[in-house]
C-alpha cells in the first residue's frame, strides 16, 4: 500500500522562487494558510526569503512581515537592501512599522528610514520614541480628523477623494479637533451621513470623548478596555493633542505578548522571543546566559550535601528522598509564583502587599505541606520500616513545602519592589533557595536521629 508523504511547502516554495516565476509565487502565497504560510517562509534559507519579498509586490511582501513572528520578521527584512526595505515597510500600518523598525539593528533602521518617504519616516520615528508598552507605542496614526467647522459636506466630499486611501482605516468614527489639533469630540459617521451638506460638524460631535494619554500604560490600557466595549479609543499627548488611536486588539496583542514573554523568562529564554530559525551559535549564547547563572546556584544548594556527607553515608536511603523533596517544594513554590505573577499583571496586587501574601501563603503551605509529608513520610516507614526515617523526610518536606510558597508568594513582590523583572529572577532564586532549605532540614534532621536511622 502505497503511503503519501507529507506536504512541505517551503520546498515547493524553494522551487518556485528559484524559477524566478513572480504570479507563480504570488498564487501559491495566496493557496497557503497563514500558519502553512508562517512555517514555510521560516523553513527557507537567507537568499530564499530575500527572493521571496523582492519577487512579490511590496504590498503582498509586507502582508507576509506582518504574519511572522518579531524577530523573524526583522531578520527577513535584514535580508534586503534598504531601498528595497522602505518599500515593504511602507505598506505596513504605522503601528507596526515602528513594532519592526524596533527589532532592527539600529545602522539598518537608520538606513531604512532614510530611503522612505520623508513624511512617513517622520512618523514611524514618532512613534519609535515610545516604549513598546504604552498607548503611544501600541496606537495607530491611520485615523480621520476634522476641523471644528468643517462642514458635512466638505468632510463627505474628503472622504470620497480619498477613499483608496481610507479603504486601509479602520474607520468608525471622524475625530474633530480644534486649530491646535486638540481632541475636542468624536462624530459617528452615521450622523455625518445622515445629516444636512450645510451642517457643521462641531453641532453633530459627542463632546467630550473618552481619551487616553500615550503614556498610559499597559495595565491601565487593560482596565479600560475592561470597564468599556470600546473598539478602539483616541490618544493624546500632554497638551490634548490628537496624535493616534488605539484599538482594543492592539492591547490584547500586547497582553498576550507579555504574557507569553515573562513565561520564556521565567523557562530562562533571557531574551524573549526565540526561534529555531535563529543562528545556532546566537540561540546557544543566549541561553547559556541563563544556565551558567544556574550552576553556580546549584553549587550553592549542593554545597548543604557536602556539609552533611557522613550522615549521608550512614542513611543511605536519604539519597532517595532528597531528590523527592526538592521537586515537591519547588513545585509548591512555583504555584504560588504563578499566582503573585498573575496578580501583579491584573493589577490586584502591589509590592506593599507582601505580609498579606505571605499570611495568605503560609496557610495553604502548612495544609498541603502537612498532606504531603504524611505521605511521603508513610512510604518511607512501609519501606524501610523505619518511622524515624518517615518522620525525617515527612517532617522535612512539610516545612519545606511552608518556606518554598511562602518564598513563592512573597519574591515576584520583594523583586518588583526593587525594580527588578520578577518573571527573569523568581525562578532560580526559588528555586536555589528551596533546594539549601530541603536539604539542610533533612539532613539535619537526619543527623539528630543518626543512631535511630543507622540502627
Amino acid at each position: 500500500m502505497t503511503t503519501l508523504e507529507p506536504s512541505k511547502p517551503w520546498e515547493d516554495l524553494s522551487s518556485l522562487l528559484e524559477s524566478g516565476s513572480r504570479s507563480g509565487v504570488k498564487s501559491f502565497v495566496e493557496d497557503l494558510h497563514a500558519g502553512e504560510l508562517v512555517r514555510a517562509v521560516s523553513r527557507l534559507d537567507e537568499e530564499h526569503v530575500r527572493l521571496l519579498l523582492t519577487l512579490l509586490d511590496p504590498e503582498d511582501a509586507a502582508g507576509i512581515v506582518d504574519q511572522l513572528p518579531d524577530q523573524q520578521a526583522a531578520a527577513s527584512v535584514e535580508t534586503l537592501e534598504p531601498e528595497e526595505a522602505a518599500l515593504i515597510v511602507q505598506e505596513m500600518p504605522s503601528a507596526e512599522q515602528a513594532d519592526l523598525l524596533r527589532e532592527i539593528e539600529e545602522d539598518e533602521a537608520q538606513a531604512i528610514l532614510l530611503a522612505m518617504d520623508p513624511s512617513s519616516a517622520d512618523e514611524v520615528r514618532r512613534l519609535s520614541r515610545y516604549a513598546s508598552d504604552v498607548a503611544g507605542g501600541l496606537m495607530g496614526t491611520e485615523f480621520l480628523s476634522y476641523s471644528r467647522e468643517a462642514s458635512v459636506e466638505s468632510v463627505i466630499k474628503d472622504l470620497r477623494a480619498n477613499s483608496h486611501r481610507y479603504s486601509e482605516y479602520v474607520v468608525q468614527y471622524a475625530y474633530i479637533i480644534d486649530k491646535q489639533k486638540r481632541l475636542t469630540g468624536v462624530l459617528r459617521l452615521r450622523d455625518l451621513l445622515l445629516s444636512p451638506p450645510t451642517r457643521r460638524v462641531k453641532e453633530l460631535m459627542l463632546p467630550k470623548p473618552v481619551r487616553v494619554s500615550d503614556e498610559a500604560s499597559l495595565d491601565e490600557l487593560r482596565d479600560l478596555f475592561d470597564a468599556h466595549s470600546y473598539f478602539g479609543v483616541p490618544v493624546t499627548d500632554s497638551s490634548d493633542r490628537l496624535v493616534g488611536v488605539l484599538k482594543r486588539e492592539a492591547v490584547e496583542e500586547a497582553l498576550a505578548e507579555r504574557s507569553d514573554n515573562d513565561y520564556l523568562k521565567s523557562q530562562g529564554i533571557v531574551h524573549g522571543e526565540e526561534l529555531r530559525s535563529m543562528p545556532l551559535f546566537t540561540r546557544s549564547r543566549r541561553r547559556l546566559m541563563w544556565l551558567s547563572l544556574n550552576i553556580g546556584l546549584n553549587f550553592l544548594a549542593a554545597s548543604v550535601i557536602a556539609l552533611y556527607e557522613e550522615t549521608l553515608t550512614q542513611v543511605i536511603a536519604l539519597a532517595v528522598f532528597l531528590p523527592i523533596i526538592s521537586d515537591m517544594s519547588g513545585c509548591s513554590g512555583n504555584q504560588a509564583v504563578a499566582v503573585s505573577m498573575r496578580e501583579l499583571s491584573l493589577g490586584v496586587l502591589r509590592p506593599q502587599d507582601i505580609w498579606r501574601v505571605w499570611s495568605k501563603e503560609v496557610l495553604v503551605g502548612f495544609l498541603n505541606g502537612v498532606a504531603l509529608g504524611l505521605l511521603i513520610g508513610t512510604a518511607a516507614w512501609l519501606w524501610k520500616g523505619n518511622p524515624y526515617l518517615g518522620l525525617v523526610v515527612g517532617g522535612a518536606l512539610a516545612l519545606n513545602t511552608m518556606v518554598a510558597v511562602s518564598l513563592g508568594g512573597t519574591i515576584p513582590l520583594i523583586l518588583r519592589s526593587l525594580k527588578m523583572d520578577p518573571a527573569l529572577a523568581s525562578g532560580p532564586i526559588l528555586t536555589t533557595v528551596t533546594d539549601m532549605f530541603g536539604f539542610l532540614l533533612t539532613l539535619s534532621a537526619a543527623s539528630f536521629f543518626l543512631a535511630k536511622l543507622a540502627s
